[in-house]
């Protein structure tokens, strides 16, 4: 049934190639879309009969550029998938749907080398709908219809696999392809799917010539990340069965050795693929496994592309959507222990251009949105309980980094196995100083703005509570942070960077100020026109919240890896998991306890950290849709533009921390060695 589906649109759509019956300017978009679709038809032919998978790796290569090539810099230029073009071809209202139309349209690639037919079906269904809407008097709005009722119709298809997806191992496309593959041989990269760029081929390429021991490490520190973060939180990973890995293409040997290792702890993987259709997709933010992304600015265009359909009906239909599937895998989804992410960092620095053609969310969609979040987010911890899982995270280089990649790995590598156990030792006593403080007064120098009051948490008992969490490496690798969540309430001040890379997205002098520990105002130097800067902050930072609390205030301690991003000039490509462990950082949004507040955690010396909620979070005993945000972003300082850090007493005693940054407090100075070897 469904292969006669398929068939049937895929011979309609054949005569769009032909057909004379949609008039200009739309005719040229259509038959664009029927050669697209006909492409992909050439290259599903291949997979299923074998050919394509016995192709040189030069065939793959082109094939690969050939699926991609519309949406790549320089060819975007004049594609109906960048707003700007389909809006100046088709007009702004049919510009704008008909582009979201191809670039949904366009996950039909990863749905060809999936072996998803029904959803071929479904799309090229859609294609003929709106054509055929076309061949009359065009309608936007007729069309704007046609799409909400497809996303509604088809959301417990899309929506419900999704979710299936994320708790069942069995739906195992890529581990079946990790653990299967001959990985020596790098034409299985092109087999997954996904645009391969020289970052991916590089890494795989490059981890191919690492000896086995190195691989085994890489691994063995990410995998004993994930378990010591259930032990250290006090949580049975021996209830849990599934676990989600999330990387970039290229890292499938390190991944394929996690894979036996999780295993040993109970655990099968879910590997699924980040998201490429409207109806499942949260805006340009990558969630899953992906290879290089072909376009970034194409991926920014298209980011909030469901305002042009959108509406409460529909997000409830999610909701409903989401509800039954994961009540009928309920058990599956309780065992799902949490995400075990591989980052990378060293590409180039995104800085989008900001379009007047892409679709906007209206005031009143954004409070849709955020209504939306918020009960997904409790439905999700109804059935993945908060606080029952857990996560790791570690990081390395792309080759786009330089010509040092080799070298920058190897350092990678180096800082992410660090001896966890010093650094404990020396954190205790920054936080030995710390507890005893009422507030922290943390000042720039060189430029920087920040002149910032942290209010801590009073502790009743001393001797067997404190206020920070000694990080070493668990969750988030590499060691070297110390951090708590903020009294709200008298946590006031500026907080400003010259530079920050966040979500990969580059900001210049980021300034945000606090009042009372939530966000006031806020600016940033990247578009001459204020209210631009203003709404890229708003976006990507605040999410579309008018505000967000202080939710963590952290020092990082790792000067090794700040040192290594010195010497490397590559401060602006290092990634928040590794830049906040350089320097003091903050977080706006939730606290890092967020779901799982009422859980004691202790430090290695055995005192209770009771620094885990703040008076937004606590809200979550009246009203849980009023306590959580459900994002959480880092903002570091550099150890060069740190004036000081001050523990300010309740007798207005001051205990500095580090000055000009530099650690001052007697017990850490230690930390300071790498910094003087880097001066030499």
């Amino acid at each position: 049934m469904i292969e006669e589906r398929y068939e049937l649109a895929l011979d309609r759509i054949r005569l769009m190639q032909t057909e004379d019956t949609v008039g200009e300017p739309y005719k040229d978009y259509f038959k664009k879309m029927a050669e697209f679709v006909l492409m992909l038809d050439e290259l599903r032919t291949e997979l299923l009969d074998g050919r394509y998978q016995k192709l040189e790796l030069d065939e793959l290569r082109k094939w690969n550029r050939r699926l991609y090539q519309d949406v790549l810099p320089g060819q975007y230029e004049k594609s109906y998938a960048n707003p700007d073009y389909a809006c100046k071809m088709l007009g702004k209202e049919s510009g704008q749907i008909l582009g979201m139309l191809y670039a949904e349209l366009r996950g039909a690639v990863v749905y060809v080398f999936e072996g998803k037919t029904e959803y071929l079906a479904i799309l090229y269904e859609l294609l003929i709908e709106v054509y055929n809407q076309f061949e009359e008097e065009p309608d936007p709005k007729a069309v704007r219809d046609t799409f909400y009722w497809y996303a509604s119709d088809y959301c417990d298809v899309f929506l419900a696999d999704r979710i299936r997806e994320q708790v069942l191992p069995e739906e195992s496309f890529a581990t079946d392809l990790i653990m299967n593959s001959d990985l020596t041989d790098l034409r299985y990269l092109y087999q997954f799917g996904e645009y391969i760029s020289e970052n991916e081929w590089k890494t795989a390429e490059h981890l191919n010539s690492l000896p086995e021991e190195t691989i085994r490490k890489m691994a063995d520190v990410y995998t004993e990340g994930y378990r010591i973060g259930f032990v250290n939180t006090g949580k049975d990973l021996s209830k849990k069965s599934v676990v989600n890995i999330r990387y970039i293409l290229g890292f499938e040997r390190v991944v394929k050795k996690a894979i036996e290792n999780f295993e040993k702890m109970g655990l099968k993987p879910v590997i699924y693929r980040a998201a490429v259709s409207v109806l499942t997709k949260r805006q340009h933010i990558k969630i899953g496994y992906y290879g290089a992304v072909a376009n970034k600015q194409y991926e920014y265009d298209h980011k909030d592309d469901q305002a042009l359909f959108m509406d409460k009906k529909y997000l409830e239909r999610k909701l409903e959507v989401m509800q039954t599937t994961y009540e009928h895998h309920k058990k599956e989804a309780a065992g799902f222990a949490g995400p075990a992410c591989i980052d990378m960092f060293g590409e180039e620095p995104f800085e989008p251009e900001v379009k007047e053609t892409v679709a906007k969310l209206s005031k009143s969609q954004e409070e849709m949105i955020l209504q939306y979040d918020s009960r997904q987010s409790q439905m999700v911890n109804q059935y993945i309980k908060g606080e029952e899982r857990s996560f790791t995270i570690i990081a390395y280089p792309v080759p786009e980094i330089g010509e040092q990649y080799e070298e920058i790995f190897d350092e990678i590598i180096r800082i992410n196995t660090l001896d966890a156990k010093l650094y404990e030792k020396v954190q205790q006593t920054l936080i030995d100083a710390l507890d005893q403080g009422e507030y922290v007064h943390i000042l720039g120098t060189n430029g920087n703005r920040t002149d910032l009051n942290v209010q801590l948490h009073p502790l009743n008992d001393p001797k067997k509570e404190t206020i920070f969490e000694n990080c070493v490496a668990d969750v988030n690798i590499p060691v070297g942070e110390v951090f708590t969540s903020p009294v709200l309430e008298g946590t006031n001040g500026v907080l400003h960077v010259s530079k920050v890379y966040l979500n990969e997205l580059q900001y210049r002098d980021l300034e945000i100020t606090f009042s009372n520990g939530m966000v006031s105002e806020y600016n940033c130097a990247n578009f001459e026109r204020e209210l631009e800067n203003k709404a890229y902050i708003h976006d990507n930072v605040l999410y579309k919240h008018p505000t967000l609390p202080l939710g963590e205030f952290a020092i990082g301690t790792n000067t090794t890896a700040y040192v290594t991003a010195k010497k490397y000039g590559i401060e602006d490509k290092m990634p928040i998991l590794i830049a906040e462990k350089m320097g003091p950082h903050f977080a706006v949004g939730d606290t890092c306890y967020s779901w799982c507040e009422d859980i004691k955690v202790y430090n290695p010396n055995g005192k209770e950290i009771i620094a885990r909620d703040n008076s937004v979070s606590i809200r979550r005993k009246e009203d849980v849709s009023k306590a959580y945000f459900h994002c959480h972003t880092d903002i570091t300082i550099p150890y060069e533009e740190l004036g000081s850090i001050t523990v300010i007493t309740k007798d207005k005693k001051e205990i500095t921390l580090l000055k000009n940054g530099k650690f001052v407090l007697p017990g850490t100075e230690i930390l300071n060695e790498p910094l003087k070897n880097s001066n030499k």
